[in-house]
């Protein structure tokens, strides 16, 4: 297949690598790379699909004729064990992984279809969205196997806790209350230490991530795997399937949205509740570095405090 096939220009993985030097030359050898994986895999490619900001994915035909998806990554430490916890799961809940080249960040992948994103199935009702994705989630959490070569949550969350108290430190706008930096902090350090239970982690569980398939009406993809607290993971759900801040009272939707994910995942839904004000003013750790005018980051905030406010913090 010609290469502008291959790598349109308006591929958003192409406008994102840009943007540093080890992106940039990763791009540069990314052509060659699937070609070496083509050959080597007896791959049939197809025009890739259009989304994914680290990573290049394609619909590809192997050589009995069966439908899998090659996908390749920019070399990062949260991609690193993609491959091995997707063979931990054995298609449990999640795509599964027919070849995998560790080295070269590459994965030869179960393709679901019809693929359609969780958090765009709009016919189904929010809180129908939740429980299947809990109904996913929950078979995605194992023990934590001997001798794990992946992260533990508790040294991940420490590093965001640094950065955290960085930011609490730093003078900001009355508007923006810093106080939840402090508050997220002491979460971060908290809530991983105090775990009754540690599992193998999806790591970026949010809607975009659920596809449905054929095999199962659900499956997993793009995991970022860690191990730790179970409670850390159903955040992006809660935000994600829909936006709770724009219903009228996001309060009441909150508290019952997360008791219901705390219900069928068997969780403590004081600390779900918890995760997700430490979670949310995670994200917003880094937004804000790059939000001039703060507009967008005390809007966040703001919704951390009614965060804060469900989970009586």
């Amino acid at each position: 297949m010609p290469e502008p096939l291959l790598f349109p220009a308006t591929l958003p993985v192409l406008t994102e690598m840009r943007r540093t030097a080890s992106g940039r030359e990763w791009l540069h050898q990314l052509p060659d790379l699937v070609d070496e994986l083509r050959r080597r895999w007896r791959l049939r490619l197809k025009p890739p699909y259009h989304g994914g900001s680290c990573s290049w994915a394609a619909p590809v035909e192997r050589p009995d004729g069966s439908p899998a998806v090659l996908k390749v990554t920019w070399p990062h430490p949260e991609a690193t064990h993609e491959g091995r916890a997707l063979d931990l799961w054995a298609g449990n809940g999640a795509a599964r992984v027919y070849d995998h080249d560790a080295e070269r960040y590459a994965l030869l992948l179960e393709r679901c279809q019809p693929g359609t994103e969780l958090g765009t199935a709009n016919q189904l009702p929010a809180e129908h969205r939740l429980l299947a994705a809990a109904q996913v989630l929950h078979r995605l959490w194992r023990d934590v196997p001997a001798a794990s070569p992946f992260d533990p949550l508790r040294r991940v969350t420490g590093e965001w806790a640094d950065l955290a108290e960085q930011r609490a430190a730093r003078e900001w706008p009355p508007e923006l209350d810093q106080g939840l930096f402090t508050t997220a902090a002491r979460l971060l350090r908290e809530l991983p230490a105090t775990a009754d239970r540690e599992v193998l982690l999806h790591g970026d569980f949010n809607p975009g991530n659920i596809l449905a398939a054929e095999r199962e009406p659900w499956l997993a993809i793009d995991a970022k795997p860690v191990t730790g607290d179970p409670a850390f993971d159903p955040w992006p759900l809660l935000e994600q399937v829909d936006d709770p801040f724009a219903h009228p009272d996001p309060h009441r939707v909150l508290r019952h949205r997360t008791a219901l994910l705390a219900d069928a995942l068997d969780l403590d839904v004081h600390r779900l509740r918890a995760w997700t004000v430490a979670r949310h003013v995670e994200y917003v750790l880094w937004s804000v570095e790059e939000d001039a005018s703060l507009d967008n980051s005390v809007r966040m905030m703001r919704q951390a405090r009614i965060l804060a406010d469900v989970a009586a913090l």
